[in-house]
């Protein structure tokens, strides 16, 4: 039975809420990284952990097929995985609309064989067996064959938790189509309800603007994935001293963010040609040359301040009121 004083009490709350009017970016000023280690506390984790059960080598580039190289991993020994898998298309990163001096580009670079549903759905059904409970996977892709990615996933029963677009402001010039400057990447979860995720921006979105990597008069893969889009995977998603595994790892990029950001890596290729390229990336990679605490890459109050201003000043009256309370 409701009563007056129910009613007004009611009233009162409802009130309450209004008077808290929403200013726009001010809970910016206020949010912190749901996980965060000192580079003490993730040295002391990246060095606690030195191997993987069953023998398998931490922090090693296998070349071997990766669903061969993954059916001799232990279960549920992965942190995280990241996959750029070969697009699928009659594709060798030579053409001279790619604006690149082939003379650099490594051979060696081979295409899925046989049918690319079948090779798709074949490798992405070995991730659930190596994955920890936690675990997720970023599965890079272009459009031509995302359905198979999709279908891989959803038969190996991992759960798409965001479609990401990483867009780089470069296209192969088209006469009669819209020029393709993105790619999509996928995140998967082992368990929707267990996997991990470190939200250590205030506002994340799903696109990510990042600029293509050029290594100009360097050798190089056909592909490269930007150092950048790697390690926001690793930031968001894993804890250092997890194990990333790349199935392929083409130039090394996984293994220089993860080392780099105090994880451990394994990785799997086929183009044995690589071993030079990727032995000098991850041996001029000290670990954790990358990592910083998360709290200290957010703005600082004052740049948030002139973002801001309005925001700002609400935020400084709070601030002012805390303190006289407490005083």
């Amino acid at each position: 039975m409701t009563t007056d004083s129910d009613d007004a009490s009611d009233k009162k709350d409802r009130t309450r809420r209004r008077s808290k009017k929403y200013i726009p970016h001010l809970a910016e000023f206020y949010f912190r990284p749901d996980h965060d280690w000192t580079t003490v506390k993730a040295r002391k984790l990246f060095e606690k952990r030195t191997h993987l059960m069953g023998g398998m080598a931490l922090d090693t580039v296998l070349f071997d097929e990766c669903v061969k190289g993954m059916q001799q991993l232990p279960e549920s020994s992965i942190d995280l995985v990241i996959a750029d898998p070969p697009f699928g298309i009659d594709f060798n990163g030579k053409s001279g609309v790619y604006n690149r001096d082939e003379s650099f580009v490594i051979e060696g670079y081979t295409e899925a064989q046989g049918s690319y549903e079948d090779f798709t759905v074949g490798w992405i059904d070995e991730l659930p067996r190596v994955m920890k409970q936690h675990a997720s996977a970023y599965i890079f892709s272009g459009w031509n064959n995302l359905e198979f990615i999709l279908k891989g996933a959803r038969e190996a029963e991992l759960v798409l938790l965001n479609h990401i677009i990483w867009h780089y402001p470069f296209g192969v010039f088209t006469k009669k189509r819209f020029v393709t400057s993105h790619y999509h990447v996928l995140l998967f979860a082992k368990d929707p309800r267990e996997y991990f995720f470190n939200k250590f921006e205030h506002y994340p979105e799903d696109v990510w603007r990042i600029k293509r990597q050029y290594r100009a008069g360097q050798e190089k893969n056909s592909t490269k994935l930007p150092l950048e889009v790697v390690s926001r995977c690793i930031d968001f998603s894993s804890r250092p001293g997890d194990v990333v595994l790349d199935p392929f790892m083409g130039n090394g990029t996984t293994a220089v963010a993860a080392k780099g950001n105090w994880r451990h890596f394994i990785g799997f290729e086929v183009n044995q040609q690589l071993k030079p390229i990727i032995d000098s990336e991850t041996g001029q990679t000290k670990p954790g040359q990358m990592y910083k605490p998360y709290v200290e890459r957010l703005p600082s109050t004052e740049a948030l301040g002139e973002l801001y201003p309005h925001a700002y000043r609400e935020y400084l009256k709070a601030e002012k009121a805390s303190k006289g309370r407490l005083d």
